[in-house]
């Protein structure tokens, strides 16, 4: 786990640390700008999107045996915690962070790399990881599918045969 635990915190620092961090923050400054903060209930937001983050992270090493990395992939399907409400959760997490920055900042040019972020994700996933994943995982990936919408978490749902409640 400790050489997992060296790769994840890389591939932190480098994606997600170069979208959520230096990109706003170089969308911020341009120009000589000094950002002020301003909007405070968007730490908030920074916060649950961070920390979903991490709970993503940890799942994908604990579970997966891997990280969010295309060339150091899960090695096991992660369907439990946020990943049982939603598909994409760390996509998620990074849409909520660079919110948070827009409102923190009141910044419009912040919602527009946003949705840039937004749309370039979408692509991603569907052009890139979803294919990858059913290549990888076959019948088990197409149920999950099935069961798990891509983009707007809801509660997960009770299969047949399945006794566990829908809340744990």
């Amino acid at each position: 786990m400790g050489w997992l635990a060296v790769r994840s915190a890389l591939f932190t620092v480098v994606i997600p640390g170069l979208g959520g961090v230096y990109a706003p923050w170089w969308i911020l400054t341009r120009g000589d700008a000094k950002p002020t903060p301003t909007g405070w209930p968007g730490i908030g937001l920074i916060a649950i999107g961070a920390a979903l983050y991490f709970w993503c992270l940890w799942l994908f090493a604990a579970v997966g045996r891997g990280t969010p990395g295309p060339w150091d992939a899960p090695r096991r399907l992660v369907a439990v915690g946020p990943y049982r409400w939603v598909r994409n959760p760390i996509y998620l997490a990074a849409l909520l962070v660079v919110a948070g920055e827009a409102w923190l900042f009141h910044s419009l040019a912040l919602v527009l790399y946003g949705a840039a972020v937004a749309v370039g994700v979408h692509l991603l996933v569907v052009a890139y990881e979803e294919p990858t994943l059913r290549r990888t995982f076959g019948a088990s990936y197409l149920a999950y599918t099935r069961a798990v919408p891509r983009w707007v978490p809801r509660p997960p749902r009770e299969r047949p045969g399945d006794h566990r409640s829908a809340t744990k």
